[in-house]
């Protein structure tokens, strides 16, 4: 399973040899795969059980509701229990209540719409984490459930993406494994929060555009192997693949608007995709091919498949009378047709609330952080700390950090800033979409920011890490080199990366006992603090 030659295939250039002969005009569209399928499923599994073994063992430590988790664990329970989110026993009576066992926890109203809660998200995320407590109960397993199974199966995802770019399983597995000893996600598949459901949908969307790409390309090269050089070209069918991004993308903007980004540019990217492979093989009228061929099916499943999805994720507040702002006796009373337009309407009026709430979000938090911090990880989220006894110390310390391996994401912002010069020098595709994701999950926070002031926290950059990792892969690649090169060449290369991966390991391993809540000496939580300024 030694790296393929990676960097010995052809990158696309700007400007193809409409001349070249069929083959190679295939052999640049659709490099081919590794040769072994078995090993190209077996080795990602492998990693992904390791990941998924790290994120279930002692999934309900700490048992107690983790930071955000006071919404959406709850508003989860609701979601699953009325379809809709309800208000809940006041102050911290809640809270207790749940961990004592006792679901009894909704407030009772003379009205139904009068106990609605007013929420900020979509429902998807919180649907999602109910269906683990739906299985397994109120309880901290039960709420973190399915954040663990989602976040193991993005390993899974990023790994086989990660394969599927640069053409080789060891690299495949190398994204994989980077992913599961990462700290952020780590933490955020332990923690029912939105944010790691956010992530995986957006990583399955992309996975979902390369397959696309590869499948749309072997059919532009069967149909140029069979008719020669055109015009336009042809159409290159349903597409699958398309229309499954736009439901996972759909997906994303379900759990959280964010995803709204990622739309928007994996759409663009997409169809500058098309436009490229029609160049490629030498067509006349690529442009005005990708205009009429390609881009009103891809707004279709980039665009208008994912609103549906949006829209369909309120199936509980429409078929409710309890969801907030609904408004169901005015609508009954006045028959059928009006009650149609009644619950558009008052749907509508719900997201200007919501886009006003997010606006306007403002409030100052001892762990808010801006987003030039995120990369270098200078300001994580305390989402647990308690002083307990029991450590053999005076002192002990009892915590959950949401951080980042600093190993990791360290060499990402290098390998990130080698992309960027990779991409300049050779218009390499996969630079070019490395960047692009991760610039829709960090540059959006910049005008919130700038014009919104708004309250920010690092665990907003988790759907930037798949992206980090894949530029951190692609980089490997790059210092590996191709089969062509000399012996020890490669061999120093491997040995750099190989060393890489150790020290990754090696620092999520110091940085276990503080992502994981395990109970430690005070001295030896405070020794793991890597900026005592901003993770304090």
């Amino acid at each position: 399973m030694a790296v393929t030659d990676f960097a010995n295939q052809a990158y696309e250039q700007p400007e193809p040899d409409p001349q070249n002969s069929s083959p190679s005009v295939r052999d640049r569209l659709v490099p081919p795969m590794p040769g072994s399928a078995i090993w190209g499923w077996l080795g990602p599994i492998i990693v992904t059980i390791f990941g998924a073994f790290l994120r279930f063992d002692r999934l309900g430590t700490p048992k107690a509701i983790v930071f955000d988790e006071t919404y959406y664990a709850k508003d989860a329970w609701s979601t699953i229990k009325y379809g809709v989110e309800r208000q809940f026993i006041e102050g911290d009576a809640a809270n207790q209540a749940v961990l004592r066992g006792d679901t009894n926890i909704f407030k009772v109203c003379e009205q139904v719409d009068q106990c609605a809660s007013y929420v900020v998200h979509p429902p998807l995320g919180k649907w999602m984490i109910g269906l683990g407590e739906w299985m397994f109960g109120l309880t901290p397993f039960g709420w973190r459930f399915m954040a663990a199974v989602i976040g193991s199966l993005s390993i899974l995802l990023l790994a086989r993406v990660a394969r599927r770019i640069t053409r080789s399983t060891l690299l495949g597995c190398f994204a994989g494994f980077l992913l599961a000893l990462d700290g952020l996600h780590f933490v955020l598949s332990r923690t029912a929060l939105l944010d790691i459901f956010l992530m995986f949908w957006v990583i399955a969307g992309f996975a979902c555009l390369v397959v696309d790409r590869d499948r749309s390309r072997q059919r532009l090269a069967d149909w140029y192997e069979s008719s020669g050089v055109g015009d336009i070209g042809p159409s290159l069918g349903i597409r699958p693949w398309r229309l499954a991004a736009g439901l996972c993308l759909g997906a994303a903007l379900a759990t959280k608007w964010t995803g709204l980004f990622f739309i928007a540019a994996f759409g663009i990217m997409t169809v500058l995709w098309d436009f490229g492979a029609r160049r490629s093989v030498g067509l006349r009228q690529s442009l005005l091919g990708t205009t009429r061929r390609d881009l009103p099916l891809a707004f279709a499943w980039i665009a208008l498949i994912p609103l549906v999805v949006y829209v369909l994720s309120f199936a509980g507040w429409f078929a409710t009378d309890r969801g907030y702002g609904r408004n169901w006796d005015q609508a009954t009373s006045a028959g059928p047709v009006y009650f149609i337009f009644d619950s558009l309407r008052s749907w509508v009026d719900y997201q200007k609330q919501i886009l006003s709430f997010h606006t306007g979000l403002d409030s100052s938090h001892p762990y808010a952080s801006e987003p030039w911090q995120w990369p270098m990880l200078l300001r994580p989220v305390a989402f647990f700390y308690e002083s307990p006894k029991g450590c053999g110390s005076d002192n002990c310390s009892w915590a959950v950090l949401g951080t980042g391996t600093p190993i990791i994401w360290f060499g990402g912002v290098i390998a990130l800033i080698a992309m960027i010069g990779w991409y300049v020098a050779t218009r390499d595709w996969r630079a070019g979409a490395i960047l692009l994701g991760y610039s829709a999950g960090w540059l959006p926070w910049f005008y919130f920011q700038i014009v919104d002031s708004r309250t920010m926290f690092l665990f907003y950059a988790i759907p930037m890490v798949p992206f980090m990792i894949l530029a951190i892969v692609l980089s490997a690649g790059l210092i590996i080199g191709p089969m062509t090169r000399p012996g020890n060449r490669r061999l120093y290369g491997a040995v750099g990366v190989g060393a890489f991966a150790l020290l990754a390991l090696v620092n999520f391993w110091w940085l276990y006992p503080v992502l994981s809540a395990e109970v430690i000496p005070y001295q030896d939580w405070y020794d793991r603090m890597l900026f005592k300024s901003g993770w304090i």
